[in-house]
This record gives structure tokens, sequence and C-alpha cells, in this order.
């Protein structure tokens, strides 16, 4: 059967949408959210259901396609999206039930955390997540996902109780701490490697108005502000979460016109208690070094969580290189100063993300997730909206991540990285690699979903 015949038996199966290059929706339907990325499917097919899910990875298996598997878009690398290969886009499988009882969330794939932070708010909820609202669901879990909550909470994956995902062989299994544990073992930090998940079941907790946002100094104040951070947020109470930035300042509210435009660094902050207990908590750095302007004050929890989208609009350019931290020396922040003040663009920006409190007592053999012991995730991102900027926003990401690299512990988050070979995949799952190799071996042993940062099957692995 040639394929052009496959396809159309493929679409008497399948109860959603597929898209073909000749198609009208192809274009705007192959884009995802790194515009820097820009491949070419011979086939998009947009699920509606778990049905069109195993249907859709039996033709791919069957037709010898490369497959890769959309759930937001939102992955740095552009790996929801390939070459010549079947699409599996999740978008449509679309929904999430809160159930206040027993404070859990059912989640479907193509959902976003907007979405989440919606459903959630009414009933004074959260599930911990990231910093950006219109991320998806599906790629930040299934990466560790680390956020505002973290440290409070863990990450993502510490409150994923369950999910719901189609192997490679077509099968619909669960797997959670009951069911085929080793398999919820491997997806709680090892990306898409093992199936397509199609559900999501999280444990959310009471999280409703916070006090936040960000605080902003002058570039001159930079280092004394990390030096004073480093030490403050190892001790501070879990309760208050923030990272640090080096930024530009977005021309427009809340900041002031006479700002615009102005490299800066910040810290943004979140805390889940009064604005009197924040106050007292924050004080020591508002006299030590006070902000040139600060905007922190309560807010509704998703206010937060949305507060960068309109900064990050689908369809920029983004180059990311990201590393873990168990320190912050002297040393490092020289490296901060000097190439966090070449800010390429305004859009481009350094963070550093704590990963202490919850995240560091969680054993790293409990999940996949590796570097369990880092305090600090960075990452370094040039961004743009003109295509032209790639080189000089990517070569001041890479410029800069070599200059901080050998501070680092040898591995970095996995949802800040593009595609960067197999020997920076193991350094980031460090001792947990040989376990989800053999994981890999069980469930997926041909490596039919590689279109990921991918795992090799332990046989494949020993043979190289």
């Amino acid at each position: 059967m040639s394929l052009e015949q496959a396809v159309t038996e493929f679409r008497s199966q399948f109860r959603g949408a597929v898209i073909e290059p000749q198609d009208t929706a192809y274009e705007e339907a192959r884009k995802v959210y790194n515009g820097m990325i820009d491949r070419k499917p011979r086939l998009i097919a947009r699920c509606t259901d778990v049905a069109d899910v195993i249907a859709a990875v039996r033709m791919a298996k069957t037709n010898g396609l490369r497959v890769s598997i959309r759930g937001g878009g939102h992955n740095a690398a552009g790996l929801g999206v390939c070459d010549d290969g079947l699409v599996i886009d999740l978008t449509p499988i679309h929904y999430v039930r809160v159930d206040p009882s027993s404070r859990t969330v059912l989640v479907g794939a193509g959902c976003k955390w907007a979405d989440v932070d919606h459903a959630t708010h009414a009933f004074g909820l959260a599930v911990p997540s990231g910093i950006i609202s219109s991320t998806g669901v599906a790629g930040l879990t299934l990466g560790g996902g680390m956020g505002h909550l973290t440290r409070k909470y863990g990450l993502t994956i510490d409150n994923l109780l369950a999910v719901d995902l189609v192997l490679a062989d077509g099968r619909f299994v669960v797997a959670s701490a009951e069911e085929n544990a080793d398999l919820f073992w491997a997806v709680r930090g090892g990306g898409g490697n093992f199936g397509v998940v199609t559900s999501f079941l999280f444990e959310a907790h009471p999280v409703s108005t916070v006090c936040a946002g960000p605080m902003l100094w002058n570039l001159d104040d930079a280092a004394d502000v990390m030096k004073w951070y480093r030490e403050f947020i190892t001790q501070a109470p879990e309760e208050m979460n923030g990272f640090f930035a080096m930024m530009t300042v977005p021309p427009g509210p809340p900041f002031p016109e006479e700002l615009h435009l102005r490299k800066m660094c910040a810290m943004v902050w979140c805390y889940q208690g009064s604005m009197e207990q924040a106050n007292t908590i924050l004080e020591p750095i508002r006299s030590y070094r006070p902000p040139a302007f600060e905007f922190f004050v309560p807010m509704p929890y998703p206010m937060l969580q949305g507060m960068f989208d309109g900064i990050y609009p689908s369809g920029l350019q983004w180059y990311w290189k990201a590393d873990f931290f168990k320190e912050l020396s002297d040393a490092a922040i020289e490296k901060h100063m000097e190439h966090g003040s070449l800010l390429p663009t305004w859009q481009s920006t350094m963070h550093l993300y704590p990963v202490n409190g919850k995240v560091n007592r969680v054993c790293e053999a409990d999940t996949a997730f590796g570097h369990r012991d880092a305090v600090w995730s960075g990452v370094i991102v040039g961004v743009d909206s003109d295509p032209a900027n790639g080189r000089k926003i990517t070569e001041w990401a890479k410029t800069y991540y070599d200059a901080l690299h050998p501070f680092g512990t040898g591995g970095g988050y996995l949802n800040f990285m593009m595609e960067e070979g197999e020997d920076r995949i193991r350094a980031t799952y460090r001792g947990n690699y040989a376990r989800l190799a053999a994981v890999k071996a069980k469930y997926d042993p041909e490596n039919f979903f590689r279109v990921n940062q991918n795992i090799r099957p332990a046989a494949d692995a020993a043979d190289r």
C-alpha cells in the first residue's frame, strides 16, 4: 500500500483533522512557540481523544513514519514537530476537571497552564507549574516542572498522581504508584520517551491570593543583590519563592516610562502568606539595597502566572542554554555581571530559579528527574522577533553559557535545552540514566518515540 493510500485509510479511522502540506491549515498547524523552528511534517494528526492517538501511533508504526508529539508546542527545541513525519497533535484533547473534595485535577494533554489555573482558582487551589501560563501542561510536566510554588510544593512531577498513555505498540495503559510503577517513575522527568501521555492527574494545593511581583535594581547593584540573594534563598521560609533575572525593562505597565528598555536586574517574588509577613521577610533587601522600582502587591495567583505572557507571545525566535547550580560563587557572579549586562535584545534574559526546599527533600532515585541536590536552575535565553537577529541571540547565549558552565553541576533542566546530544542528556539524568534506558527498552524497544531529548533503549545504548 502506498503512503497516499495509507493516509486515505487513516482518515476513515480518525475522528480529528488530518492535515497535509497541500491543505490551507498546514502552515499555521506546523508552527510551534519557538519561531526559530521551521520543520515540515508529512502529516499532522489533530487527535480528539485516546482512540485517535491509538490510530495515529498504529498508522505511523505500520508505515515507518517518524513521530513527534505536540502538546502545547512550547518546547524550547521545537520537538513537538518533525520533518517528513507524523505530528501527533494533542491540542484538541482539552479539558480540566477539578475535584475540590480530593484536591485533585484531571487535565487533558492539549491544555496549557492558563486553562488549569483558571479552573483551579475558582476552588482556591493551584497545581505547581511554571512562570508562563501559555506553556503546555504536557511538556512542562514530563520534563519536571518548576516555577513560583516550587520551594513549598516541589516540582510539578512531585504533584503528579497518575497518567494515561498510549505506548509504541498502540496499547493504552495507566501509570501510577499502583499500576506500571516503573513507567510512572520514568515519565516523572523522562520527557516524551515512553509513550503519548493523554491525561494527567495532579494533586492541587490551597493557593489563591499571593503577595507577588518584581523588584528592580540598577545593574550597578546586581552583584550585591546576587550575593544577598544566595544567602537569603537557602534560609527563607519555603512559602517565599523568588527568582533572579538579568533583564531589560519591558516598555509598558506596570513599569514607569523612565525605566522602559533599561537594562536592570530583578527579583520576581511569590509569597504565600500575608503582606505584613512578606514585608517583614523582605525588609533586609529593601534596607540593604533599596529597589529602583517595585510592583509587589497581593494578587490572584493566575495573575502572577500570566504576568509575562504578553512579553513572550508565540512565534518569537528563541535560543536556550541551561545548567543546574549548587552554589553561586563570587567568581560566577563576576561572569553574570560580564555577560548579563550584554543582553543582545530587550526580550533576552537570564533567570536563576530556586529549586531547593521541597525539591531537595525528594530522593533522586524516587523520580527520573536528576539533580535533586541543586539550589538553582539557571537559564539563558536569547529572544527576538526578527529572524535576522538569530545569530546574535544564539552567540550571546552560547558565550554566556560557556562562561557559567564550569560553575554548574554538569546537567541542565530538560525543558530549557535545545538538541544538545546524548552526553548532555546523560549528564542531566546522572545516576538515573541506566534505569531510564532499561524502562525505555521495556516499553519502547525500537525507540519509536525518538523525537525528544532521547533516551535510547538499554541494549541500543550498550551497543553504541
